[in-house]
């Protein structure tokens, strides 16, 4: 069956979090090089080796990277009253003027 708008998606991403998925998706996964996948999605060899080089040490310390957006199930319940109560601590400038 041939679904061009469907295949389109995943092929040829548009946004940005989709990209960088499908990006380091064929370097970790699939095994492509750096040069091939930077030039399928639009990234220089550079940006893209410190985007898998932080993934990668992501992924180590346990965070899982942000591709996409938090649904109700992933944000934890908060006292919000607790929160609106609390003001934040700021510092003066050390530099006059301010």
């Amino acid at each position: 069956m041939e679904d061009r708008p469907s295949l389109q998606y995943f092929l040829e991403p548009q946004q940005t979090f989709q990209r960088r998925y499908e990006a380091l998706r064929a370097i970790v996964v699939d095994g492509q090089s750096l040069r091939g996948v930077a030039r399928r999605f639009g990234y220089r060899v550079s940006a893209l080796k410190s985007m898998a080089c932080r993934f990668r040490a992501d992924c180590r310390r346990g965070i899982t990277p942000p591709f996409f957006s938090p649904t109700v199930e992933d944000v934890p319940l908060v006292n919000t009253a607790a929160q609106i109560d609390t003001v934040p601590n700021c510092q003066r400038s050390p530099t006059g003027g301010s």
